[in-house]
């Protein structure tokens, strides 16, 4: 989930605030934004100069299962925003279509005709915008961290992102018993996992897997279980869950 806040522009909605449609990264690091053509967020970039108009992309982190504090961290990137002109804008709408194929961006070639001159009332349908990354931020559990420009341009994908969410609701649903399981591995931590308390995968990555344990008092705490190693896919996820288990059980 994400929004887009520009310090002086007051009216991107009710709050204050403009939800791209989607976005994506270029190899640079800029950010590409694909917003409505009549939102104030497209109309402020479509008379900005460049670095002339600043803006603060805020992501929220939102589990993908029901929990209760599903929101799992936030991460703060701030820059210069300017309109996506000329030439740029082909290769701007292939790298936001390689990412985000369907839903709105079927609307992607309007984006693509020639936008009208400031002033006029024609707007075409969808605006992408860029987003020069000047600085960024992340807080989640393990604490708070600036992320300098090139730190946020060489990160790449975690290669579980598009399906962490099928993931979890199967871990959750399929193997309820070995999830639970786990809590053999917390030590001393273990004697506190009843078994009538709740337990529910809310995170998977490339490094491991975080359960949330919550009692009948409706206390609750995260675990973290790290796999022996990063995996690559989902097959390498498969073998690192198996090994978790095993070990769960011994």
């Amino acid at each position: 989930m994400a929004s887009l806040s520009i310090p002086g522009v007051e009216d991107l909605d009710e709050s204050g605030l403009s939800a791209p449609v989607c976005r994506t990264v270029t190899p640079d690091g800029d950010l590409l934004l694909l917003v409505p053509g009549d939102c104030a967020a497209a109309r402020a970039a479509a008379y900005a100069q460049d670095d002339d108009l600043t803006a603060v992309m805020e992501i929220t982190d939102v589990a993908p299962v029901s929990v209760p504090h599903r929101i799992r961290g936030r991460a703060w990137v701030a820059g210069w925003l300017t309109a996506v002109r000329n030439e740029q804008r082909a290769e701007a709408a292939m790298l936001l279509a390689e990412r985000h194929p369907v839903g709105e961006l079927l609307g992607i070639g309007e984006a693509l005709q020639p936008q009208p001159a400031p002033g006029l009332s024609g707007r075409a349908a969808w605006m992408m915008l860029r987003l020069e990354v000047g600085e960024g931020a992340v807080d989640d559990l393990w604490g708070a961290e600036p992320v300098e420009p090139d730190e946020f341009a060489a990160a790449v994908p975690d290669p579980l992102v598009a399906h962490e969410a099928e993931l979890l609701q199967h871990l959750h649903t399929a193997h309820d018993d070995q999830v639970r399981g786990l809590c053999a591995l917390l030590g001393d931590r273990s004697q506190i996992c009843g078994v009538r308390d709740r337990v529910v995968p809310v995170a998977l990555d490339r490094f491991g897997l975080r359960v949330r344990f919550t009692d009948t008092d409706h206390r609750s705490f995260d675990a973290r279980f790290d796999f022996p190693e990063p995996v690559r896919d989902v097959a390498e996820l498969r073998r690192a869950m198996h090994t978790l288990f095993e070990a769960a059980a011994e």
